[in-house]
């Protein structure tokens, strides 16, 4: 078995609404070949990997993978659930897998994921693994699952930012990862916040800097009457033993940068002790403080929007004697306890040996193979962070008022939103008394306050995303538009409306993504990494996103969940790429679409479209149709379930919903129209209004919207743009199927002119079928044909579609004498129009806008200046 490709989906995706990867796989001749036929490869498989033991495989029983392999099964569904198992192995909980053929040996993989790398990897392995089964060789699972365990350690997120994505998307906030660390953005657009950790967007750069110089944050809480401990700054041991002297024994020495109770020292009763530690601790760090060693309980106060919001008192990790294992035995032991992992990775820490430990239980009288008596309590480290092996206790309820205001002032003293506060005293329901406020934490772990060791979990993560959002919405109006044709018009029209509505509009479309009506990349803009750049943009509190067959089958969506999904059609276009061969197939991609929208949102559907009211089914969320016809049948039965209908009858387009039924627009106001002539734009204002009242955008704001939106350049650039050159008139249109091409040019027919000629051509990566099929539409409808290719001709020869296309035409009966090919589609518009005579009507389909718009307006500028001349 080998892998041919990797996808990584991060978002929705048409093959879940999780986050996922995609392997596509050879099997290189083991496509029949069950793997109870490969000696000893079921055995050896559950000897390496137990836990696919609990896999309940398709037949949905305890068991059940194990049950199917000795049945027998193939290498693809194996892969799939060694994959599961593997990153179960490492303590992620994904369960979603499945495999599919796609033709011969070649089969794809599709598998959930927590964290990409390590997933990718765990893919690579496992086909790695299955080799080694297959040719019966060594396989060294266990140092691979090391440094698997490693690399995790790298790439996952810590707990404190877990637990607060966890709580924004319980508030239906989404959370988007910014680059490999732990840093997101909650929510989009204009009212998005930043959170790394436990500092958030608003959290202050000086505050962060301030509790980070202890020094500096001592001196300011003493400047405000808050208790701190004596001490200071010391620069070389003759200071060192002066303030030592002054201060008094014992006394606490730590570096005067520095975060997790690294380099702490605390209880250092005499000289000796006292130069020796500052020998050690001079080593690694430059800058030294020196403090009065306070006497009491260590307790943790959390501070989040400047009130305290938890307390938890931290006991340094012990261990207690039986009089039989040594001190090291009885660590490993402690360790055992599922609560304990490496690093962040569970409520509590693993405690490792290291010299401040030994250091820690020397000055007791023991070392690591010392044996404690049974019963004996001894303390493994003077510190107390969880970081180093601590436990905490939950006592939030017990601080008294008199300590609450201390900590409040000292969190507005040093001005951070979010932070930890340690304090040493007796005990925190009475005043501090001659306790002090030992440091203030700036991104405070708070994993002791939501998995304590005793008492009440305090929901810290969700208090933080409260703040974060409490003076502005959790979200923006996400808008997603998709279907075959009409995607770009309607995207636009919706866009306008909402300007007008007074939305800073962000918009992804075929021709740009734009922001605030202004152009910021030019292109084919209707992918995923387009609408990130869309949804990551701080100036837009509306989205409106074109969201193309393509980008969906690539990377899935880029947003979570939108407010409104329209469908404006579903009809043949595409077909033969990236797997999607039937017009069904295409319509499960689109689908997505509308899947992805909240259970109060709205799902626009054609009603005109059979294969568009196919995926009803799929939608959970409201429904609104649209139809040129008041009576369809599946408009009708959506309003009276309760949904809302827009439809035209006699010239105007109505909304009706609860048995109300409000005249929106006449058609002959909606101005992209031109007077009813552009049929398919009639479809279009409707989906678009549609969407608009899914917004609830008022009726007046649509009104004015729909009927102040033009089909120019300005407004509509691409979409049956026409510009008149001496009598002749130029159509500009981006149709580029069989539906499009004869929307087009029905809707040209009903323009006055003498003779209709075509500059015609299509994508390369259409179907030979319906790229002949478009020359016979052409054919039948032109009275004179320019044929031309798109530079990007997808795969294509030079040549080769314009030969389809013109065999098509040819079918349909076409004078071949009205036939002239000519591949560069400048040079075959430039053609047109040199040719044409007063009257005519010239619709180009286009590939590139600009250069033909440059063409055109040169020759009504060259027409105005002969006609200037002749006066």
């Amino acid at each position: 078995m080998k892998i041919d490709e990797i996808k990584v989906f991060s978002g929705r995706n048409i093959y879940s609404h999780r986050k996922c990867i995609k392997i596509n796989v050879d099997l290189e001749g083991y496509r029949d070949i069950q793997t109870k036929e490969i000696k000893n490869f079921n055995e050896r498989l559950i000897e390496m990997i137990p836990q696919l033991k609990e896999h309940r495989c398709g037949i949905d029983e305890d068991g059940g993978f194990v049950k199917r392999i000795k049945e027998g099964t193939y290498l693809a569904h194996v892969c799939e659930h060694i994959i599961i198992g593997l990153q179960n192995t490492l303590g992620m909980e994904v369960s979603y897998g499945k495999a599919r053929e796609i033709s011969g040996d070649k089969y794809y993989i599709i598998y959930e994921y927590m964290y990409k790398n390590v997933a990718i990897e765990i893919g690579k392995m496992s086909v790695a693994l299955i080799n080694s089964l297959i040719n019966g060789t060594t396989f060294n699972l266990e140092n691979d699952l090391k440094l698997l365990k490693s690399m995790l350690r790298e790439e996952e997120i810590g707990p404190s930012t877990l637990s607060i994505i966890t709580e924004a998307k319980k508030r239906g906030i989404p959370a988007i990862k910014l680059g490999e660390g732990s840093m997101f953005q909650l929510g989009y657009g204009k009212y998005s916040k930043i959170i790394e950790a436990t500092i958030d967007g608003d959290t202050k750069a000086i505050g962060v800097d301030i509790a980070c110089d202890k020094l500096l944050c001592k001196e300011l809480l003493y400047n405000q009457c808050l208790p701190v401990a004596e001490g200071g700054a010391v620069r070389n041991a003759l200071e060192l033993l002066f303030k030592a002297n002054r201060i008094g024994y014992p006394v606490v020495l730590k570096p005067r940068y520095g975060n997790q109770g690294k380099g702490v020292f605390v209880n250092i009763k005499n000289e000796e002790e006292l130069v020796k530690t500052y020998r050690m601790l001079s080593e690694n760090f430059k800058d030294i403080i020196i403090e009065k060693n306070i006497f009491g309980k260590d307790y943790r106060v959390c501070v989040v929007d400047y009130k305290v919001v938890a307390v938890s008192e931290r006991m340094p990790p012990y261990v207690i004697g039986d009089g039989i294992k040594s001190i090291k035995q009885l660590i490993y032991e402690l360790n055992k306890d599922s609560k304990r992992g490496e690093g962040h990775e569970k409520p509590l820490t693993k405690i490792k040996i290291d010299e401040e430990l030994k250091l820690s239980i020397l000055k007791k009288g023991y070392n690591l193979d010392s044996v404690i008596e049974k019963g004996e309590k001894l303390e493994l480290r003077e510190k107390a962070n969880l970081s180093t092996g601590g436990e905490a206790i939950d006592c939030t309820d017990d601080m008294c008022e008199e300590n609450i205001e201390v900590c409040e002032r000292t969190a507005k003293t040093i001005g951070l939103d979010i932070c930890g506060i340690d304090i040493c005293c007796s005990n925190i329901s009475e005043p501090i008394g001659d306790g002090a406020i030992m440091e203030v934490n700036a991104a405070p772990g708070i994993r002791m306050h939501h998995y304590p060791s005793k008492g009440l979990s305090r929901n810290v993560a969700g208090t933080i995303v409260d703040m974060m959002f409490k003076d502005i919405p959790t979200s923006i109006p996400v808008i997603s538009v998709t279907g075959t044709n009409g995607k770009t018009t309607t995207t636009r029209l919706i866009g306008h409306v909402m300007t007008l509505a007074g939305y800073n509009v962000g918009m992804t479309t075929t021709g740009g993504i734009y922001v605030d009506n202004k152009c910021i990349e030019k292109g084919d803009t209707t992918g995923y990494n387009s609408a990130r750049v869309i949804l990551g943009n701080k100036e837009i509190d509306a989205a409106v996103l074109e969201t193309a067959r393509g980008g969906i089958i690539r990377k899935g969506l880029a947003y979570d969940l939108a407010d409104v999904g329209v469908i404006t059609n579903i009809t043949e276009d595409h077909l033969g790429i990236d797997g999607i061969e039937t017009i069904e197939d295409l319509a499960y991609v689109k689908s997505l679409v509308a899947e992805a929208v909240k259970d109060d949102g709205y799902v626009v559907i054609n009603a005109d479209n059979p294969v568009s009211l196919k995926i009803l089914d799929r939608t959970k969320s409201n429904i609104i149709m649209f139809s040129k016809n008041k009576y369809n049948p599946a408009l009708v039965k959506n309003i009276k379930q309760g949904g809302c209908g827009i439809y035209t009858n006699e010239g105007t387009i109505y909304v009706e919903k609860q048995e109300k039924v409000v005249p929106m627009v006449k058609i002959q106001d909606v101005m992209i129209t031109l007077n009813g002539k552009l049929t398919y734009n009639i479809e279009n204002a409707m989906a678009a209004c549609a969407a608009l009242i899914g917004l609830n955008i008022k009726y007046s704001v649509i009104r004015k919207g729909l009927t102040s939106f033009y089909g120019d350049e300005n407004y509509n650039p691409g979409r049956f743009n026409m510009y008149e050159i001496n009598g002749v008139k130029v159509v500009l249109d981006y149709g580029h199927n069989i539906e499009g091409y004869k929307a087009v040019i029905n809707g040209a027919k009903e323009i006055k002119h003498k003779r209709l000629i075509g500059v015609i051509g299509v994508p390369g990566d259409r179907t030979n079928s319906s790229t002949e099929y478009i020359g016979e539409i052409s054919g039948k409808s032109f009275d004179y044909i320019y044929i031309k290719e798109d530079k990007d001709r997808r795969g294509r020869k030079v040549g080769e579609i314009a030969d389809i296309i013109k065999k098509g035409v040819v079918n349909s009966g076409f004078n071949e004498r009205k036939i002239n090919v000519i591949l560069d589609e400048k040079e075959a518009l430039k053609k047109a129009i040199e040719d044409s005579v007063e009257g005519d009507l010239i619709i180009i389909f286009f590939e590139n806008l600009d250069p033909l718009v440059k063409l055109v307006k040169e020759k009504i500028n060259m027409d105005k200046k002969q006609l200037a001349a002749t006066f």
